[in-house]
């Protein structure tokens, strides 16, 4: 169960705003977490607690192919994306770094710091706050293991050692 405050964005947000260019000379987690969400928000990255949501539109991760994108969301310490779609490539490469990415398609009722629970087994998003339940679609169960092993290096290195 992934519980947190939802941080709610809108459609078609990219990498560029996710992660300004400007920091791309490193893979450093920790540095290119301080400044996730820049481009939207400065101040993202201080108002994020462990455990928190991103909730967005369509669309999002849109734009280059960069693995930053995703490091950076998880590295300031949120726990999943539902947005009601996603850039095909920031999906894969969020799985891949064991961030996931869920498809909810109707959850425009959740509002910026509702408090949200994501049941995984389930597939089910919870508004707390306005006591709501959105559906989402459900991973297939080798996406889950990628995630519960961290990412997919760390999923091959298990399948590897087993």
């Amino acid at each position: 169960m992934i519980k947190g405050k939802a941080h709610v964005f809108g459609d078609d947000v990219n990498t560029d705003v996710i992660i300004p260019a400007r920091y791309l000379n490193t893979f450093d987690p920790d540095v290119l977490g301080q400044h996730a969400m820049e481009g939207i928000d400065p101040d993202f990255s201080s108002k994020v607690r462990k455990g928190d949501v991103i909730v967005a539109g369509s669309n999002f991760g849109c734009g280059s192919s960069r693995e930053h994108a995703p490091i950076a969301i998880k590295a300031c310490g949120i726990s999943a994306v539902v947005a009601s779609s996603f850039a095909r490539i920031f999906y894969r490469n969020a799985i891949n770094i064991g961030l996931p990415a869920l498809i909810c398609e109707n959850a425009g009722g959740i509002e910026q710091g509702d408090e949200v629970e994501i049941d995984m087994d389930s597939g089910t998003l919870r508004d707390v706050t306005g006591d709501r339940t959105y559906g989402f679609r459900p991973l297939p169960d080798l996406l889950l293991e990628i995630l519960e092993d961290g990412g997919l290096l760390e999923h091959t290195i298990r399948k590897m050692r087993d």
